[in-house]
């Protein structure tokens, strides 16, 4: 039986170790993280309000659509804020 850390090893590249990453490496992701989280932030608080105010007049099909579209743009901020990161990490230091 195979422990946990050998099995994320070999979904990782088939045991080949795990590469360290520079300190700008480091700052460039911690920097991508803040960016997304403020825009994803953003995106909740402005749809969110969209939400109670549809809410509040009973226009749940409103409610409905403004919470598909909410989920989809989150998620593709979720998406493109991983691409950058795998950008950084891919990048030689």
């Amino acid at each position: 039986m195979k422990s946990a850390y050998e099995r994320a090893m070999e979904r990782h590249g088939g045991g080949e170790p795990i590469a360290s990453l520079s300190d700008d490496q480091k700052a460039a992701l911690a920097e991508v993280e803040d960016k997304f989280k403020a825009k994803i932030a953003e995106k909740e608080m402005f749809l969110g309000d969209l939400i109670k105010k549809a809410s509040s007049v009973g226009n749940m099909m409103e409610v409905a659509q403004i919470e598909e579209q909410k989920r989809r743009e989150i998620s593709k901020l979720e998406s493109d804020r991983d691409a950058e990161k795998d950008k950084i990490r891919d990048a030689k230091s």
